[in-house]
């Protein structure tokens, strides 16, 4: 039935004054609940007629009030703008000036929402709920009923989230900064690439618009068009592909929407069936490379189905796929917030900027200060030292008789050389890696910036290079050339110097002098040349044979050619021709401790690694070809959360040592490593270890104690030395951790994270001493329980929070510590560690090939607690992180705290962090210690 319009007023009026108890008897009250009260709610209506007045209108159904008009009366004396809230849960319509209308037709279900706006529907439901009964338990017995009351709470939910809407829409074009007129002149031009006689094929859709990575899904957008056209077509001309490209770049949500649910639904009946939904779950991981999720699409599709068709009826409609990606957040409950960004974030970002210029500058030189004031010390003694020495030098010769013979020539030579004899001796200090690691535990770290050891080498070895320019060139180019070329007269100064025979240039260059100078410039020229990244990570493209100059092998043979440079250095400085007194010779003097330091280190490696021969216990073969060892942990061997350790298997080649970052924890009575497979060494020790059939077989099943005494002695031998210092091991040192890893980058922080879930389990269990706990753990993380010495929880106290992002792009990485991350989420319970997964390879959030895994994966944490790509409870963020947003929050939440952010991975998101960090340090009281350590 269909009201006559009526009017109320809005500026004074509330709910409350709507009549509580007022009854009307309706000879249709047992038909239409609520129909016998209509006629008081109008009564009311009027009753404000002298008010402020909006005409509304309404349109009564079996179970639904329809509201159709909102309008201000213009007829009306001193009519103004007004508005009217009558529509359930916030719902809100607002007529604003005169002849203004609202056209809405919004379905309100006779349920809990519309009785508590209209308390007459209370007192009404309750006097007909007898006589109605039999109606009722009908209603609830007929799915399609169900189904539509669902669909008009939905559209009534939609409202609130329509701002929302927009934002979080279906994506076709990846997110880009350039205007849809820009993207479409591209489109255009691909098109005259690909189009034949002006047409463009199907299967070249995708690489058009911009989906060469995702054909599949592109073509699945081609045919959901196509059929919206009702055409079958397997190719398109440019005007066509205009129209797709208008409607697949549309603003709308409501129209990207309707072409996803289109591409499902293939039939165009408007209903989506479980096979539907598993074919567009295919589409969706094909386009995201997730073969694992092809794999499990049919169990996925069932799951949705579960969720969106609660009546059984064997579709989904539009609005049901609406509302579950518009809702899909609500299902994201953890039971901690190892994954979920933190809450209650502070907003005082804005008052910790500088007030004024001053302030700024104030700020600026005391954040840059705090960061730089170690290594500029060490820079500034270093440069005053070698300035001072070349100064000396240069003074001392100045005032010698030879400077007559050879002018500034000589002083300049020898000045350089000066410094070439400390530089020489002291590049071997940063490289003494027992030293430095012993030097970390020790107060002088807070003074010596030791993370940038591997930088103040290079800083060194281009000071050489500098110095043996000036040097040899003054020497050739100068000084040799006005000795042989110098009168009788001049000669005579430095007569006895040369045994009283002037020397030819031959005769320099082939004396003991010139050949050892010659030969050491040669040796340090292929040294130099071949440690440059270029030739040191295979960046050079050389023909064969020669590309095996380049290479970590190539760096590592041609660095010890340095020990006969040093030798050479020596004899070199023996045989002067213008400095004849033994203790004037100096260069024994500068070389001597560094190298007798560095012999004595190489010599403490090489006993060290033969007492420090281990067993493989268990090798992991694992995704993104990595592969884990456990390994038996030597007597004696300690070390800390964050170092790493050289491996040499004399099997592979007796020579090569390399560095891996261990990944159990000191508590734990095994030693771990993950190791990714990316050169020649690792390549073969793999194959050694999973495929060498002349081994003994390794029990990949068996416990930890039938490992321990299997017979080994078949498997190759496996070197340990270290373990050696890294910036990681320094993590106790603050309030706050922020531990970034990038694929195998994920490695150091491992141990860091089982070390500080260790400490939190030895507080748990003295706080409760009857309380023993067991977790098993088929991976190598619960390979064994952990030994945790009395009192190690005392140095990670002073940690309060630490966060954890891993970033990859291969999903199987996942499974790389799949252990420690259940681990984290099952004994974690103070909320210490807070996890985040970031997925590279899957497009972001928003995207239209990434919504429907979105939708999954939240359904999946909601009913399982598991996250669908990694495997754990920990959520898998797609895309990359906000590093401005990372920092930004925990900036806020922790003020006045220093925050350690240690960073592993490639060096091109090192600069970003850094630069991030020295911002927040700089604009809020927050300070961020940036640490960096490569793969």
């Amino acid at each position: 039935m269909r009201t006559s319009s009526f009017r109320r007023c809005t500026t004074s009026k509330t709910e409350s004054d709507l009549p509580e108890n007022s009854e009307t008897s309706s000879p249709t009250a047992g038909k239409h609940v609520y129909g016998a009260m209509l006629p008081v709610f109008l009564n009311d209506l009027r009753s404000n007629h002298h008010k402020e007045l909006v005409e509304i209108t309404l349109e009564l159904e079996n179970d639904a009030v329809v509201l159709r008009n909102i309008a201000s009366v213009s007829s009306a004396p001193n009519a103004s703008p007004s508005s009217s809230h009558i529509a359930g849960d916030g719902d809100n319509f607002t007529g604003v000036g005169v002849g203004v209308e609202y056209s809405v037709a919004r379905s309100l279900s006779i349920t809990s929402r519309i009785k508590k706006k209209f308390p007459w529907l209370r007192s009404m439901s309750m006097r007909t709920s007898t006589s109605s009964s039999e109606s009722v338990t009908a209603v609830e017995e007929d799915p399609m009923t169900a189904r539509n009351a669902r669909r008009m709470r939905a559209e009534l939910d939609r409202t609130r989230s329509s701002a929302q809407r927009g934002l979080k829409g279906l994506r076709f074009i990846s997110k880009s900064g350039e205007a849809c007129e820009e993207l479409w002149k591209k489109v255009e031009k691909r098109f005259g690439f690909l189009a034949k006689d002006g047409l463009l094929d199907r299967e070249n859709f995708g690489e058009c618009i911009g989906m060469e990575d995702s054909k599949e899904f592109a073509v699945g957008i081609f045919d959901a068009l196509a059929r919206k056209e009702r055409k079958t077509v397997s190719k398109i001309t440019k005007e066509e592909l205009h129209q797709f490209w208008l409607q697949i770049s549309n603003q709308s949500f409501d129209a990207r929407l309707q072409i996803f649910f289109d591409m499902a639904d293939s039939n165009e009946d408007g209903r989506i069936t479980r096979e539907e939904v598993q074919e567009l779950i295919m589409l969706s991981a094909s386009a995201n490379n997730l073969s694992k999720l092809k794999e499990q699409a049919e169990g996925y599709a069932t799951l949705i189905m579960e969720e969106l068709d609660p009546e059984n009826l064997g579709y989904i409609e539009l609005w049901q796929l609406e509302m579950l990606l518009l809702e899909k957040d609500r299902y994201m409950t953890y039971s901690r917030q190892q994954s979920s960004a933190s809450v209650n974030w502070s907003q005082n970002m804005s008052s910790l900027r500088p007030k004024n210029k001053i302030h700024k500058i104030r700020k600026t030189l005391q954040c840059l200060a705090l960061e730089y004031w170690r290594r500029g010390w060490i820079l500034l003694l270093w440069l005053i030292t070698i300035a001072s020495l070349f100064t000396w030098k240069l003074y001392q010769y100045k005032n010698r008789s030879s400077f007559e013979v050879m002018s500034y020539c000589l002083p300049v030579a020898k000045g350089a050389a000066e410094t070439l004899k400390f530089n020489m001796a002291l590049i071997l200090l940063p490289v003494c890696r027992n030293t430095l690691t012993w030097l970390r535990s020790t107060k002088v770290r807070k003074i010596v910036p030791f993370d940038d050891n591997i930088n103040f080498h290079k800083i060194i070895a281009f000071a050489i290079v500098i110095g043996i320019t000036i040097h040899a060139g003054n020497h050739l180019a100068c000084d040799f050339p006005l000795l042989v070329n110098s009168s009788p007269e001049k000669f005579s100064i430095v007569t006895s110097d040369f045994n009283n025979k002037k020397p030819t240039y031959k005769s320099l260059l082939l004396g003991v002098e010139g050949l050892t100078g010659i030969t050491m410039v040669t040796l340090m020229v292929i040294s130099f040349t071949l440690a440059t990244s270029q030739f040191r990570r295979n960046a050079v493209n050389l023909p064969s044979p020669i590309n095996r100059l380049t290479g970590f092998n190539a760096f590592w043979y041609s660095h010890h050619l340095l020990g006969i440079v040093y030798i050479l250095l020596l004899i070199h400085g023996s045989f002067l021709n213008l400095t004849h007194k033994w203790y004037q010779k100096t260069t024994w003097m500068y070389i001597s401790v560094p190298l007798l330091l560095y012999i004595a280190e190489r010599t403490l490696r090489t006993r060290r690694s033969q007492h420090y021969a281990v067993k493989v216990l268990k090798v992991s073969v694992l995704p993104g070809n990595v592969f884990s060892l456990i390994m038996s942990k030597p007597n004696g061997f300690k070390y800390k959360s964050g170092q790493y350790i050289f491996l040499q298997c004399p099997k592979i080649s007796p020579f090569e040592w390399h560095p891996f970052s261990i990944t159990s924890a000191p508590g734990d009575d095994y030693l771990s490593v993950h190791i990714r497979t990316v050169g020649d060494w690792t390549r073969e020790l793999k194959l050694l270890f999973t495929e060498d059939d002349q081994l003994a077989p390794v029990n990949f099943k068996a416990t930890f104690e039938e490992l321990i005494k299997m017979d080994q002695l078949g498997q190759p031998k496996l070197l340990v030395d270290g373990p050696y210092g890294a910036p990681a091991q320094d993590y106790q040192n603050f309030d706050v951790l922020l531990l970034i890893g990038l694929g195998i980058g994920a490695t150091p922080f491992i141990s860091i994270l089982r070390d500080l879930l260790s400490d939190t389990r030895t507080i748990d269990e003295q706080t409760d001493s009857n309380t023993e706990t067991t977790k098993s753990d088929e991976s190598f993380n619960s390979f064994t329980s952990s030994n945790v010495t009395p009192g190690r929880n005392k140095r990670s106290q002073r940690i309060i929070k630490a966060y954890f992002y891993w970033v990859t792009r291969e999903p199987g990485s996942f499974e790389w510590f799949k252990g420690v991350m259940d681990e984290v989420a099952a004994m974690d319970h103070k909320g210490l560690i807070e996890l985040h997964n970031y997925l590279t390879s899957v497009y972001e959030e928003g995207d239209a090939r990434s919504t429907l895994i979105t939708m999954i994966q939240a359904l999946n944490h909601a009913k399982h607690g598991v996250d669908i790509l990694s495997g754990t409870q920990v959520r898998t963020h797609f895309a990359r992180p906000n590093w401005r947003e990372v920092f930004t929050k925990i900036a806020s939440k922790h003020p006045n705290s220093t925050v350690g952010v240690f960073y592993c991975g490639m060096p091109v998101l090192a600069k970003e962090l850094k630069k991030l960090s020295l911002e927040l340090s700089h604009k809020t009281t927050t300070r961020f210690e940036f640490h960096k350590e490569y793969f």
